[in-house]
C-alpha cells in the first residue's frame, strides 16, 4: 500500500517541520512510539490508509496552488493516494511514481507552454520524463515513456528567430479536443519550446550529462537524441517536410524560408495547421488537436470566398457502447493561395476526399488496434495513400468542388443515360424509316434480278 508522499510533504511544509512531524505521528503504525524525524522522512506501511490519503490530498492541493499557473477550478482531479489515475487513456503520473528512479539527464531552463507556461528543468529517467522546479517534480508534467502515443518536432511560426516546439501526446489525447465532455484524470499533452542555438554551459545535468554533451551542437540535436532513446518506436518524432507540403503564403518574419504551416481558425481561436505524413496537427492553442490519417473519414470545403475558405474534416469518433460515429471539425479563414497545395498535394494524394477510401483507413486503424505491430498488405497501403481514383475516374471531392458544373453535365447526359435499346421501334418513326429503306432495297434487288432473266 502506498505511504505518505514524502517529497510532496517536504516541498509544501519545508518551513514547518513541526507539521511534518505531526503528520508522521498521526499516520504511524500501531505500536510505534514516534515517527521518523522530519529530515529523514520516508514512506512506510501506514496503519490508517484513510488518513494517509487525506494527508496526501492536502499536500497535493496546497502544492498545486503554490506552483500551478492555472485557476484552481481548471485543475485535473487526481487520486489522493498519489497513484496514477487512468481512464483507459494516458495516465496521470505523480511524484510517487518517480521514487527510486535515477535522473539520467537533466536539461535546465526549458520554456514549457503546455500544460503550464513557465520555465522548468526537464528530467529524464529510464521510465519517465518530468518537469522540476526548485528541485521538486511539478505535478501534471510527469509522463511515463510507455504512455506517449505521438511526438512532434515543429517550427514555431511568426518568430523573427527560429524556434521549435516539441510536442508529446499521451495515449488518448490526440482527439481529446473534439470531446464535448472531456474526461478528468487524463494527462495533458506536453509542449516545450527550444531556440535554434546550442545549450549554454551548465545546462546539462544527470548521470548521462557527459554523453549528452556530444549531442549538444543545438537544442534540437540534444532533444532528438534524448527523446529518440526513450520514446516507444511507434511514437517516433514526426516533423514537417517542405518538400511534401509548404504554404504558398510567404512568412513575414523570415520570407526566405518556406512556411510548412497554414494559418487557420478553430472557432474563435487562431492557430496553425501542419499537414504531416501521418495526420493533420492544429496548434498551439489549447486544446491541441492531432487527427491521424486513420481517423479521417473525409475532407471537404465550405464558405469558399474570394480570399479565404474553410476546411471541414470528418473524423471517426467512438460513440457509446462502441458504436461508430463521425464528428466534424472545421478550420476557418484559410488563405485561398493555400488551396491548391492543401487539395492537390495533400488531400488527394492521401485519398482523404473519398469516402470509399475512408473505409480502408478505418479498417487499417482497427487492424492496428487489434493486432499490434502487424502490417497492412501492399494493396491496402496503396489505397490508403490515395494513389487510385474511384471506379468512374472522379473523386468525391471533385464532385463536391464542382457541384454546379457536374449538375449541368448530368442534365446534358440524362437522355443518353436513360436510353433503352428495347424502345427503338417507338422512337418517333425511326424504326419505320429503317424498315422502309430495307424493303426498297429488296424491291430493287428483285427488279434487277428479274431484268437479267
Amino acid at each position: 500500500m502506498a505511504g505518505l508522499n514524502s517529497q510532496r510533504l517536504e516541498a509544501v511544509f519545508q518551513s514547518r517541520p513541526d507539521i511534518i512531524q505531526g503528520i508522521v505521528k498521526a499516520a504511524a503504525p500501531k505500536g510505534a512510539s514516534k515517527g521518523p524525524r522530519a529530515d529523514t522522512l520516508c514512506p512506510f506501511t501506514p496503519d490508517s490508509p484513510v488518513r494517509v490519503r487525506l494527508f496526501n490530498e492536502i499536500a497535493n492541493h496546497v502544492y498545486d496552488q503554490l506552483n500551478g499557473s492555472e485557476p484552481v477550478n481548471k485543475k485535473r482531479k487526481l487520486d489522493g493516494s498519489g497513484a496514477s489515475v487512468s481512464n483507459g487513456n494516458g495516465a496521470v503520473s505523480t511524484a510517487a511514481d518517480l521514487e527510486g528512479e535515477q535522473i539520467i539527464l537533466e536539461i535546465k531552463d526549458i520554456s514549457v507552454t503546455i500544460p503550464q507556461r513557465k520555465k522548468f528543468d526537464l528530467c529524464f529517467t529510464s521510465k519517465h520524463l518530468f518537469a522540476r522546479s526548485g528541485g521538486v517534480p511539478v505535478q501534471g508534467i510527469i509522463y511515463a515513456w510507455k504512455d506517449i502515443e505521438y511526438s512532434f518536432y515543429l517550427p514555431v511560426p511568426e518568430k523573427t528567430q527560429p524556434q521549435f516546439n516539441y510536442i508529446l501526446m499521451p495515449k488518448g489525447t490526440a482527439l481529446l479536443g473534439l470531446a464535448k465532455n472531456a474526461p478528468t484524470g487524463v494527462a495533458e499533452p506536453l509542449v516545450f519550446t527550444v531556440p535554434a542555438g546550442a545549450p549554454k554551459p551548465g545546462t546539462l545535468g544527470g548521470s548521462a550529462a557527459a554523453t549528452a554533451g556530444n549531442f549538444s551542437d543545438s537544442f534540437s540535436t540534444l532533444f532528438h537524441w534524448s527523446l529518440s532513446a526513450n520514446l516507444p518506436h511507434e511514437a517516433r518524432l514526426m516533423s514537417a517536410n517542405p518538400d511534401k507540403f509548404k504554404s504558398a503564403v510567404r512568412q513575414g518574419q523570415r520570407p526566405k524560408e518556406p512556411a510548412v504551416h497554414v494559418k487557420a481558425f478553430r472557432g474563435s481561436k487562431e492557430g496553425f495547421l501542419f499537414f504531416l505524413d501521418d495526420g493533420i496537427m492544429w496548434g498551439y492553442k489549447k486544446p491541441l488537436l492531432f487527427i491521424p490519417l486513420t481517423s479521417i473519414a473525409a475532407v471537404s470545403y465550405c464558405n469558399v470566398l474570394r480570399t479565404t475558405f474553410n476546411m471541414v474534416v470528418e473524423v471517426f469518433a467512438p460513440g457509446p457502447a462502441g458504436e461508430d460515429n463521425t464528428e466534424e471539425v472545421e478550420f476557418g479563414m484559410i488563405d485561398q493561395a493555400d488551396y491548391p497545395g492543401i487539395d492537390e498535394k495533400y488531400v488527394k494524394r492521401k485519398g482523404l476526399q473519398d469516402q470509399s477510401l475512408a473505409e480502408q483507413r478505418k479498417a487499417k486503424k482497427e487492424l492496428a488496434e487489434n493486432e499490434k505491430g502487424s502490417k497492412k498488405s501492399g494493396d491496402d497501403e496503396m489505397v490508403v495513400d490515395g494513389e487510385e481514383a474511384n471506379a468512374n475516374g472522379r473523386t468525391i471531392l471533385e464532385q463536391a468542388q464542382w457541384e454546379e458544373e457536374q449538375r449541368l453535365q448530368d442534365e446534358e447526359d440524362e437522355d443518353e443515360e436513360d436510353y433503352d435499346p428495347g424502345n427503338d421501334g417507338e422512337s418517333e418513326g425511326s424504326g419505320s424509316d429503317d424498315d422502309d429503306d430495307e424493303d426498297d432495297d429488296d424491291d430493287d434487288d428483285d427488279d434487277g434480278q428479274g431484268g437479267d432473266d
